[in-house]
């Protein structure tokens, strides 16, 4: 056989090895990864703000990390092998799927230390390393936990925009309510830790702006693109200006919420305002 036929050979294997990204468009490949990072973020966040945590990725023996990073992977295979999203997957792709969400987990991990400000270009290599791959694999848990259960078609369910007789406000009030459900959930989680009040503390007016804008960003990716399960019952798309309503003031009820539980912790109290609004 000559050098060229193997060549095909071997390009027509790998292309079966990995033949099951064809079977889905790049709009519901990318409406995947979304979920993902969605996932990723919400089902980690107590973790991402741990002081415990940040330590340990520069505290531990390697070996342990090592051993920590072979147990979530293992874990990945296990969930996206019985529970995951495509369950008549073969083993190759699920080993590709869980390479994908322990690489998503890594990146995720790395941004939000960052913009944290518990990692950065002064810091040694290896406690670098050591924080992110400590954070990662909760994050590539969720996020494999986010792209198998928080999407599913809504079966022809159109929402409040297709119901002619639904006015905007009985569409957008439904949405603020579950917003400030979902936000007192989540800032409830961290508000009474010490690690909020570090990070504003030690936070430039720069890195809470990136802050902001990636909640923002999030938020949009949740509510009008990655077709999340059931956001199409409350979420309006009508037109881009209520779309961007819809995102703003969804953003603005979790800065309420979010200052609601850091008072009722008593982390507001007798702080200044330039402290209370990082």
């Amino acid at each position: 056989m000559n050098p060229l036929a193997k060549a095909v050979l071997k390009c027509h294997g790998f292309t079966r090895m990995i033949r099951f990204s064809h079977h889905r468009s790049t709009s519901e490949s990318l409406q995947e990864y979304g979920r993902g990072i969605a996932g990723g973020l919400m089902f980690s966040i107590p973790l991402l703000y741990t002081m415990e945590v940040w330590w340990a990725g520069f505290m531990l023996h390697p070996g342990r990390i090592l051993i920590y990073v072979i147990v979530t992977f293992a874990l990945l295979l296990l969930y996206n092998r019985f529970a995951g999203l495509r369950r008549d997957a073969s083993f190759t792709e699920v080993v590709i799927d869980s390479v994908e969400e322990l690489g998503i987990g890594l990146v995720l991990s790395a941004v939000i230390l960052w913009l944290a400000g518990r990692i950065g270009w002064e810091m040694d290599r290896y406690e670098i390393l050591g924080k992110i791959v400590m954070e990662a694999m909760t994050v590539a848990i969720g996020v494999t936990v986010g792209t198998a259960q928080l999407g599913a078609p809504d079966d022809g369910d159109e929402g409040l925009s297709g119901d002619g007789d639904e006015s905007d406000s009985s569409a957008y009030f439904p949405q603020l309510a579950l917003a400030l459900c979902g936000a007192v959930l989540f800032a409830a989680n961290v508000a009474p830790t010490d690690e909020i009040s570090v990070i504003a503390m030690e936070s430039t007016p720069v890195k809470l702006l990136l802050f902001a804008l990636a909640s923002i960003l999030l938020g949009s990716l949740v509510l009008h693109f990655s077709n999340f399960r059931g956001s199409s019952r409350y979420v309006v798309k009508d037109t881009p200006v209520l779309a961007a309503r819809g995102i703003f003031t969804t953003y603005a009820v979790a800065l309420l919420a979010a200052a609601g539980s850091l008072w009722f912790f008593g982390k507001l109290d007798g702080e200044p305002f330039s402290q209370c609004l990082g």
